[in-house]
């Protein structure tokens, strides 16, 4: 097993999407790295996601509640009741509020603070991991861990999910050993002896903008250092052929043979039950055979945008604005929003992540142009519609949160 390295910082004309940040070559990752092995790029920075000050004035700040931090010292969490208090918000007591002070003290004597799930509450993140999640078309989480100095590491354990490591502030050591389980799932637990004994692949000091991927599944720890280390790790949470298979398997619901009793003698007698299972085989695979497997594969679809929380970052502002948008304006699609257009019926369907629009069939070509990703000016789709027609399609899907308003170019000198 080999570390594939990119060793050299990105260009100023390097794309920056996501993936392309944590990789470089995202075309050629994802043909022969992704969860295939592990792959170290060097130099690249990421403090626009999170600084040392951004987490410094997260968690001083006074206004996180657990579960978003927990602090963990020598591998074992520490009780929430040692770092949260209760207070009072107006008539309104609230439990599990941080105490700045406390983390702090914690921290001082050895406790590593964790930030969880930092893609549902820290913007940059957020944006950061819907960026991912559309080019893996896999959901993702974002933990951050502020380790002091000198604190010990993580045992040697593999986890059920890839992990982009970014390293934020300081520097720290990984050990990669063999995976225990190719591919693990959720079943197949960790066991840090066991996997402490497994062979050595690659030792590597992290440095301050380094990003390391981890296909799941392969062993790792991290050792103490020795300045103050604070990285990202980003995980991605696979949906998997057996994900999808207990998807198709629990259609069987809807077939009346699959839902009979198992007859007596099942459990007594070891000809029947054998039987029992033979007969449930066979009728299972004449089942499959004649599966319509276009409801499945729409399911798979729509499951994965449904759960993709809506980019509405600037909406009030958009809303605000609402009365301005006049025919000059100029909009795109959001990034992160999936609008597939269904036409071919009465009405037109615009399925987006948590619901779904019904327009006017005649709206389709006009739709279509202006879901395409890129800048239109809302006078382009007068070969299909008025300008009051205009107006109002273009505020309804800006309304929704499909369509943002671009800045106004800037006029030409005379």
């Amino acid at each position: 097993m080999r570390l594939v390295t990119t060793p050299t910082a990105p260009t100023p004309d390097e794309p920056r999407d996501a993936l392309a940040r944590c990789v470089g070559d995202a075309v050629a990752f994802l043909d022969t790295q992704y969860t295939v092995e592990p792959h170290l790029r060097r130099a690249v920075g990421f403090t626009d996601l999170l600084s040392l000050g951004d987490a410094d004035r997260a968690i001083t700040g006074g206004g996180l509640r657990t579960p978003a931090v927990r602090l963990v010292r020598a591998g074992q969490a520490l009780d929430a009741s040692t770092f949260a208090r209760r207070v009072r918000t107006g008539s309104t007591w609230v439990d599990g509020v941080v105490h700045p002070g406390r983390v702090v003290q914690h921290l001082s004597e050895g406790a590593t603070v964790v930030l969880q799930s930092l893609q549902r509450w820290w913007p940059p993140i957020t944006e950061f991991c819907r960026e991912l999640e559309v080019a893996l078309e896999q959901p993702v989480q974002a933990n951050a861990y502020l380790t002091p100095p000198g604190a010990s590491g993580l045992a040697p354990h593999h986890d059920t999910h890839d992990v982009f490591v970014l390293q934020l502030h300081g520097s720290k050591r990984w050990s990669i050993r063999s995976p225990l389980v190719p591919s693990p799932l959720a079943r197949h637990h960790s066991s840090p002896e066991a996997a402490g004994h497994q062979p050595m692949l690659f030792e590597v000091d992290l440095q301050e903008g380094d990003c390391l991927y981890l296909p799941r599944g392969f062993v790792h720890s991290a050792q103490a250092q020795t300045g103050t280390s604070l990285h990202l790790t980003v995980g991605v949470l696979a949906t998997t052929v057996h994900d999808l298979l207990r998807d198709v398997v629990d259609r069987t619901a809807d077939h009346v043979p699959f839902r009979r009793s198992l007859p007596v003698g099942y459990a007594t007698q070891a000809a029947v039950a054998a039987q029992v299972v033979k007969d449930a085989v066979n009728e299972l695979l004449q089942w499959l055979g004649e599966l319509d497997q276009a409801p499945v594969a729409d399911e798979l679809q729509r499951r994965f945008w449904s759960n993709r929380p809506a980019p509405l970052a600037g909406q009030l502002v958009e809303l605000a604005g609402l009365g301005s948008i006049e025919e000059a304006t100029v909009v795109q699609r959001r990034a992160g929003v999936d609008a597939a257009v269904i036409g071919g019926g009465r009405v037109l369907r615009v399925r987006l992540s948590d619901r779904q629009l019904t327009l006017p069939v005649a709206l389709e070509d006009a739709v279509r142009l202006l879901v395409d990703g890129a800048p239109h000016r809302l006078d382009e789709l007068q070969q299909w519609l008025d300008i009051p027609s205009c107006l109002v399609l273009v505020r309804r899907l800006v309304r929704e949160g499909v369509l943002r308003t671009l800045p106004a170019a800037p006029a030409a000198d005379v």
